[in-house]
């Protein structure tokens, strides 16, 4: 399907939603100034989030009487697995690495090398042999992703923090890769809209023990106002309203057309970390983003 048949109003929603996606690096990188860790943004969001979808849930269960809400117990295990992979580790990973790299950083990371590295496991697994250009994509990629990591250093860069940060931020691919491969999977058995508020609501609950041991899920009595609108675009805007908008226009046009549009996350979060965080960028980042970019393209087109 070209991209010319995804119509005007399904292109203005996929455009919302990488605005919502992208930003939410420098909304996250936001409330970390502002005293929240990691790990309590990714229990308030998914808390928050989780309570959201159990509400839509019922919701649509009193608008449709055959709407599905239990799954089978040989499925519990792996939306547990999901909920952890997607959700709880996943978010925890990204949200550390943001606050130790940078927000662009996470980005590059998570939206660019994502894709990637699906396309790698995916042939592995139906035993599909890669053409010459997605070796060269995965080249640039790999280049790309040293040319961030070490600043475009030889050896290590000047920031240790930094460097740990882009290590942790080097596992949200995997994390992600195995969540949506796995995800695939289940969902072809289960509304994806029901597996997702259970991988939502499921992530909340498995962080909630992560939060206490670092001692931080008493945050939530004393956030400031700037953290509780933090918190609640990202449940709202970024999870309910965001997975919302993904599986409809996905239904519409199918996932090349609607995954396209994602290579765009990365530009988003850059502009509104310049403009509202005063975040600056060197030319690692710009190059080495660029490499990434290039070497997704290449792998992911056929």
């Amino acid at each position: 399907m070209q991209a010319s048949t995804i119509g005007s109003f399904n292109a203005f929603l996929m455009i919302t939603l990488i605005v919502l996606w992208g930003s939410s690096f420098v909304v996250v990188e936001i409330a970390l100034r502002d005293g929240l860790t990691p790990v309590a943004i990714a229990t308030f969001r998914f808390l928050v989030a989780g309570g959201f979808f159990l509400v839509m849930l019922l919701f649509k269960k009193c608008r449709e009487q055959d709407c599905r809400l239990l799954v089978g117990k040989e499925d519990v295990r792996t939306l547990l697995f999901l909920a952890l992979t997607g959700v709880t580790f996943f978010f925890t990973a990204q949200y550390t690495g943001i606050q130790m790299a940078s927000a662009p950083v996470a980005a590059i990371f998570v939206c660019l090398l994502s894709p990637i590295l699906i396309t790698i496991l995916s042939a592995h697994i139906f035993k599909e042999r890669f053409e010459k250009k997605q070796i060269v994509g995965i080249g640039l990629a790999i280049a790309g992703a040293s040319t961030v990591l070490t600043r475009g250093a030889l050896g290590f860069p000047g920031s240790m923090e930094f460097f740990l940060g882009s290590l942790i931020l080097l596992s949200t691919p995997v994390l992600w890769a195995t969540y949506s491969l796995l995800g695939k999977k289940i969902m072809e058995k289960y509304s994806p809209f029901l597996v997702v508020a259970y991988v939502a609501i499921l992530g909340g609950l498995c962080l909630i023990p992560f939060s206490l041991a670092e001692n931080s899920l008493h945050l939530i009595f004393t956030m400031s106002l700037k953290g509780w609108m933090a918190v609640l675009f990202l449940s709202l805007a970024c999870s309910l309203f965001g997975y919302y908008i993904w599986f409809y226009v996905l239904k519409q046009v199918g996932a090349a057309v609607t995954s396209s549009f994602l290579f765009a996350e990365p530009l988003v979060t850059v502009l509104f970390s310049v403009t509202f965080i005063g975040e600056k960028l060197n030319w690692s980042i710009l190059v080495g983003g660029l490499l990434v970019f290039i070497g997704v393209y290449l792998v992911t087109t056929r």
